[in-house]
């Protein structure tokens, strides 16, 4: 059997002999989805102590227990790369959380523009949503998640050594050609006047294109991000 097949985050600390608690959904997926049985091995990470082959040494309807044995992979450091975007519709939002993190970003920044389709977001509907995410894609973390504030509380409080990527559309920028901290994108309906003028303020800002196409909000940020990933 290749034990990689499962993969499940847990809070609990991870070391040689630590036993973690499974979560009922956690437990009803092992059990009745996957079929699994005590004794089976899967592959358990927390985001702070690495990635540990275990094994199930209980496993019942609402429960199940799970003890680490060998570790895999130790913890690893991602290079730092913020996504910063304006909150969209449901379902393209939970797309934006679900790719940055497959994509590598290691904080999610929502920011209130006056085109942002809602002014509330739900941070934890947003981790669930990174740990299935990281659970796939063999990341051994999970990037930070940060209350939303509006766009020039955030611009004013991000380090000016830091130079973010600035997708603006029909703005004649050059593409992303470098390396940069954070990638940040607006609402669908664009940056209004006002807000540009804010942005060109901030000199860490770089404005780039992503190419000839107006995109949607969305596919802005995955592009994006894997532009900066390439580099």
């Amino acid at each position: 059997m290749n034990h990689g097949s499962i993969r499940l985050f847990v809070e609990s600390d991870l070391g040689e002999g630590a036993e973690a608690p499974a979560t009922s959904l956690q437990a009803h997926y092992l059990g009745a989805v996957m079929r699994r049985s005590v004794g089976d091995p899967i592959i358990l990470f927390n985001g702070r102590d690495g990635e540990w082959l275990a094994h199930i040494v209980e496993l019942r309807r609402d429960r199940a227990t799970l003890r680490a044995s060998t570790l895999l992979r130790p913890q690893t450091v991602e290079r730092e790369l913020a996504l910063i975007f304006a909150p969209l519709k449901r379902d393209a939002t939970d797309l934006v959380v679900q790719k940055a993190t497959e994509l590598g970003a290691t904080a999610i920044h929502p920011v209130l523009t006056a085109h942002s389709n809602t002014q509330r977001v739900n941070l934890d509907r947003f981790r669930s949503i990174a740990i299935e995410a990281a659970e796939q894609c063999e990341r051994v973390d999970l990037p930070t998640m940060h209350t939303p504030v509006p766009l020039q509380q955030f611009l004013d409080g991000w380090p000016v050594g830091k130079p973010v990527a600035a997708c603006l559309e029909r703005s004649g920028a050059a593409p992303i050609q470098a390396v940069a901290a954070g990638l940040i994108v607006g609402p669908e309906g664009g940056f209004t006047v006002t807000e540009l003028d804010v942005m060109r303020r901030h000199s860490f800002l770089i404005p780039v294109s992503l190419g000839p196409r107006i995109l949607r909000a969305e596919t802005a940020a995955i592009a994006g991000l894997a532009l900066l990933q390439s580099y």
